[in-house]
């Protein structure tokens, strides 16, 4: 009876460990997986967060066209004007000496108490003016530089502290090294260039009468 009661036990023990050793050997169940969204589909939005819709900027109204630019009117060539007059020498410029035939006034220059560097241009040989003077004048004068020639003619006699500058006649030759003269200062004005310039010094117009 013992014998069949431990022979009936080790069944049992077998059975269990049997079971135990198969309920090892199956394999886990599966759990179902959730179904993965459509590759357009949304993200869900998170519990508590909630999505604000973005706004598009509001389009610009488009600018109105600008008109055609007029074509630029053409450039009108303004009509050449006359040549005006030679300007006539200061009163003071027609004292002390006279001026040479044919010369023109050219311009003057301020010397200082009442007297005036006066230039006149001359087509004729810084040779003939020279001669022109010594007559008039009955004055040799002075030859005072060779190249440019420069030849000087003193007028009466003043002191020093009555004149800025020595009353008299200065004829220059500007026709030297090749020179085609002293240009003449109006534009377009004829001759362009003057061989010899005469420069007339008249004394202070207070002492104009006076000599020592």
């Amino acid at each position: 009876m013992v014998r069949h009661w431990n022979v009936a036990s080790l069944a049992a023990v077998a059975l269990v460990a049997m079971a135990v050793c198969a309920a090892d050997a199956q394999p886990p169940v599966a759990r179902p997986q959730p179904t993965p969204p459509a590759p357009n589909a949304k993200a869900p939005a998170k519990p508590g967060t909630a999505t604000t819709p973005v706004q598009k900027p509001a389009q610009e109204p488009a600018a109105p066209q600008q008109p055609a630019a007029k074509p630029p009117a053409p450039a009108t060539v303004p009509a050449p004007r006359p040549q005006p007059a030679a300007d006539a020498p200061p009163a003071a410029c027609q004292q002390g000496a006279p001026v040479a035939a044919g010369a023109q006034y050219l311009e003057s220059y301020d010397a200082g108490l009442g007297q005036f560097f006066c230039l006149y241009g001359s087509t004729q040989t810084f040779a003939d003016v020279v001669m022109y003077y010594r007559t008039v004048l009955k004055d040799r004068g002075e030859l005072v530089f060779d190249v440019p020639a420069t030849h000087m003619f003193e007028v009466g006699r003043f002191k020093e502290s009555d004149v800025a500058f020595p009353p008299g006649v200065t004829v220059k030759d500007y026709t030297a090294a090749g020179s085609p003269g002293y240009m003449n200062p109006r534009p377009g004005a004829t001759p362009a260039f003057y061989p010899t310039v005469i420069q007339i010094v008249p004394p202070p117009p207070a002492l104009a009468n006076r000599r020592d």
